[in-house]
């Protein structure tokens, strides 16, 4: 099938969220987008390709055709049945790279949903909450961060092996709304690429039930006991496995839930996320975050991406 070539001129812009994925024993299943947001303004030009990164990430990622929006945007067109001949990506980014805050995800979802704002202005139909996620999911391999961006607040994802291709599908929760949420980001970053590689091939039947039953209950503790978090949030299967890559994180992750907080590694770290019904953290976690390069940051949960023609502002 051919595709529509849109014209120069059109201007569409996304906002999404930063997501946290795991939550402790929902490997990559449960996630929830957080309140801190990053945004895409796309241009369609004449010809070429510009890219402008303002924020995280400025001087430290590639300003071609290899930026992963870009590589979003090239996507969603191609889904949509269209095509640009010429874009100028503007990024202005505030989730912090390589901390496991989803950040690759929020630009692979912020320039597919960019793609919708500019196609709702032609004769071309906008990608449905349903492709967005599978399409995002694609690039990502599963669909925890993903689909928590694309929809916002808290979500249960899964991955349909069945057929030729994975299929990504996820549906929402509705998270307590007794639940505050507050993000530990340290100064080290990490790969999820290189943590991975720490994780087993096998697992024992022993701790796969184990983590089974405390994911079911994270589902119970976020939408409706959310006194359960504690017992909610241990798992089994990859946070002890990454500890050592990540000492400064396994550590202050044990104090936390010494002080009775559900805290988890966010993804695969090394930034923590701890879910509590307390307004603050105690006195204890919070002197030894700042003492240990914490950046401590109350946060929210997050809204589902937003598209639109023109210009959207943060907020």
């Amino acid at each position: 099938m051919k595709s529509q070539m849109l014209p120069a001129g059109l201007v569409a812009s996304a906002v999404v969220s930063a997501s946290s994925a795991n939550l402790g024993p929902g490997f990559d299943s449960i996630g929830l987008a957080l309140s801190l947001c990053d945004e895409v303004v796309v241009e369609t030009t004449d010809s070429g390709l510009v890219v402008v990164v303002e924020g995280e990430g400025a001087g430290q990622v590639p300003l071609d055709a290899e930026h992963l929006v870009v590589r979003a945007i090239q996507h969603g067109l191609r889904a949509a049945g269209a095509a640009a001949p010429g874009l100028v990506v503007r990024c202005r980014n505030a989730i912090p790279h390589s901390r496991g805050l989803g950040s690759s995800a929020a630009a692979v979802v912020g320039g597919l949903a960019a793609v919708n704002g500019l196609v709702a202005q032609t004769d071309s139909t906008p990608l449905s909450t349903d492709r967005l996620i599978q399409l995002c999911s694609e690039f990502e391999g599963h669909p925890d961060n993903a689909a928590a961006a694309v929809l916002g607040g808290a979500v249960v994802s899964w991955t349909d092996r069945t057929g030729a291709e994975p299929r990504y599908a996820a549906v929402s929760l509705r998270l307590h709304p007794d639940i505050r949420l507050f993000c530990a980001i340290p100064e080290e970053r990490s790969l999820t690429a290189e943590t991975r590689v720490l994780l087993p091939g096998r697992v024992s039947h022993e701790d796969a039930s184990f983590n089974v039953s405390r994911a079911a209950l994270l589902v119970v503790a976020l939408t409706e006991r959310p006194d359960l978090l504690m017992p909610a949030t241990e798992d089994v299967l990859h946070q002890p496995q990454r500890a050592p890559a990540m000492r400064g994180s396994a550590e202050y992750l044990r104090l936390l839930r010494r002080h009775n907080v559900a805290a988890t590694l966010s993804g695969a770290g090394p930034s923590l996320i701890a879910l509590s019904t307390e307004p603050e953290l105690p006195s204890e976690a919070l002197e030894y975050g700042a003492a240990h390069g914490f950046t401590l940051t109350k946060m929210t949960a997050g809204e589902g991406v937003r598209w639109s023609p023109g210009v959207t502002v943060a907020g």
